[in-house]
């Protein structure tokens, strides 16, 4: 398998049943994703792109089709498995953030590290610490959401799905819910996590100048891909 594809999808199909109705987000999908590189997905609501990406994710799993990412076939996991690989290898980013009320940014960042038993509570700080200054909110540690704009809130989810240094990010509408000055910053660190630090970011937009922030763009229209929009940032 070719080491500079990070994630790799072969006839992806999913397919939900409600009764005798048979409903398909995504039909017969291949896909290639290099290592390092930022793709916006696209498309009208209903055209699979949050289904691709909770696939991707190992939130859900394919109905047929094969789903290999960092060279391990997720599609083939077992449910204990994909959730010790997405708790190492994968950090998801939300549009509405899911930070929990009650924690400070530290401690909402620290969640995932929660799950590493292997780690001493001084490793835990250290990692946190790095994923905080990563995003610029060194400074605001010990504040709680309440005390954040929307804009840090989604700097500290972004933080906290970076915490465990995973190859892949996907994220779900991430400026979907800013302002356009906010939105632009997220823009900004997301390509710098890529540039600078070989993330590979795999990200749903509705929005045409979120997208023109990723290196690629794909169109989805009733599951299928229907265009590739390929841009060369310099």
């Amino acid at each position: 398998m070719n080491e500079n594809i990070l994630i790799r999808c072969r006839h992806l199909t999913k397919v939900y049943r409600k009764g005798r109705i048979e409903v398909i987000p995504l039909e017969d999908l291949t896909l290639d994703v290099p290592v390092g590189e930022f793709l916006a997905l696209m498309g009208p609501s209903g055209s699979g792109k949050t289904t691709l990406l909770n696939l991707i994710a190992g939130i859900d799993r394919p109905s047929s089709g094969e789903l290999y990412v960092g060279g391990q076939e997720i599609s083939a996991m077992t449910r204990g498995q994909i959730t010790r690989w997405r708790a190492r290898e994968c950090g998801y980013i939300f549009q509405l953030y899911h930070l929990v009320p009650i924690l400070s940014a530290f401690e909402n960042v620290e969640l995932p590290l929660l799950l590493r038993k292997e780690l001493s509570r001084k490793e835990r700080r250290l990692k946190v610490e790095s994923a905080l200054d990563l995003v610029g909110l060194s400074d605001r540690g010990d504040h709680r959401p309440s005390e954040l704009s929307g804009g840090q809130e989604q700097r500290v989810a972004i933080a906290r799905a970076l915490v465990t240094d995973p190859a892949l990010l996907v994220a779900d509408e991430p400026t979907g819910d800013l302002d356009r000055e906010s939105a632009d910053a997220i823009l900004d660190l997301l390509g710098e996590l890529t540039r600078e630090h070989g993330k590979t970011i795999v990200m749903v937009t509705h929005d045409a100048r979120a997208a023109a922030a990723a290196s690629r763009t794909l169109h989805l229209e009733k599951g299928k891909l229907v265009e590739s929009i390929e841009e060369v940032k310099v």
